[in-house]
């Protein structure tokens, strides 16, 4: 039974998936020769229920019917063929200190290009437009479901083949709680809304905005390396203005951030040699009765294993100042800006 599962003391939770693990004397799989994510092999997926196609200068969006997948497409999102929640958990609950509760959910993949070879950095600006375009559909659809408290969305890009599926992917999982990371923004943010009248995620942006820590700003968005970096070469992504989710862009301010993705992903690639990184997105709730943050993303290199420090105390040791950092990303990722506008 899939479940979630509270810790004794904290707030963390963990999600059991117990009929996964490797039993005694099992041999873990070779990796298939065939990629699920790429054309052609359409029919190593579920069904997709959102295909975004290009018809000349026109995009189309279309679903896989029963037996007739649909070919030639930008980006294709389908259920997860093996999910971590699913909507159909049994209604059992466990009281404290071993409290655990169902593990409902949906759980999608969305496929962010047809190209197998081409990872997030080297993506074009249309087509990552076409990705945060789709993005926007699917998490709109999924907060309309019975039982959907929060959306996560995060990236995994791997270098080397430490992955099972490098072709490049994103992940959408659905909780029926949300989340304790984004739980503590949200009471930090209501907290200083109304002790003070400020959102403090954007007293951040206008703190770092110019300062020592920005990588790279364009018309609405800033990526700046954080004050308390977990990972080296760690950076957010932040909206200008008060913006409490991904949902809420403009066609001008989702250019934008196509544009300040490349850019920034693209100065990692350059910079750290291509390094296999972690990308999520923040976003507030879209339950009314949920407290709200300003949304953002933000990308986790991973270039080291962490520690007892970071494990066992949750103490972060990290070998490259944020400064540093973004001296380093924001020459790299300004250099990808300049190819990317045409500037000289």
């Amino acid at each position: 039974m899939v479940e979630i599962r509270k810790d004794y003391f904290t707030e963390r939770l963990s999600i059991i998936l117990p009929d996964r693990g490797l039993k005694p004397g099992q041999i873990i799989p070779q990796r298939a020769e065939k990629c699920n994510y790429c054309p052609g092999n359409e029919e190593m997926t579920p069904p997709a229920d959102l295909v975004l196609v290009k018809r000349g200068d026109t995009l189309l969006k279309q679903t896989d019917s029963e037996g007739d997948t649909i070919k030639n497409w930008s980006v294709r999102i389908f259920p997860a063929k093996i999910p971590v929640v699913t909507p159909n958990a049994p209604p059992s609950y466990g009281e404290p200190p071993h409290y655990s509760e169902p593990a409902v959910g949906y759980h999608y993949v969305l496929v962010a290009t047809p190209k197998h070879d081409q990872p997030f950095p080297k993506i074009d600006i249309e087509q990552w437009i076409n990705v945060l375009a789709s993005l926007q559909d699917k998490v709109r659809w999924l907060y309309s479901q019975k039982g959907v408290s929060y959306v996560l969305v995060y990236a995994n890009s791997e270098r080397d083949g430490s992955s099972t599926t490098v072709h490049p992917n994103i992940q959408i999982v659905t909780t029926p709680r949300v989340p304790p990371a984004v739980e503590e923004e949200a009471d930090t943010v209501q907290t200083s809304l109304n002790d003070l009248g400020v959102c403090p995620m954007c007293q951040v942006v206008g703190t770092e905005t110019g300062g020592p820590r920005q990588i790279l700003a364009t018309d609405f968005f800033i990526a700046f390396a954080p004050w308390v970096s977990t990972h080296s070469f760690e950076f957010w992504i932040y909206p200008k203005r008060h913006m409490t989710s991904l949902l809420k862009l403009s066609q001008k301010e989702m250019m934008d951030l196509a544009l300040i993705l490349r850019s920034t992903l693209g100065g990692l690639s350059r910079a750290l040699d291509a390094p296999s990184f972690t990308m999520v997105f923040h976003s507030s709730s879209e339950k009314k009765t949920t407290k709200q943050i300003h949304w953002h993303i933000e990308v986790y290199p991973r270039r080291s294993t962490w520690s007892g420090l970071e494990l066992g105390g949750g103490i972060y040791v990290n070998d490259v100042s944020p400064e540093g950092a973004a001296q380093v990303l924001g020459a790299s990722s300004r250099k990808e800006l300049a190819q990317l506008v045409g500037i000289k």
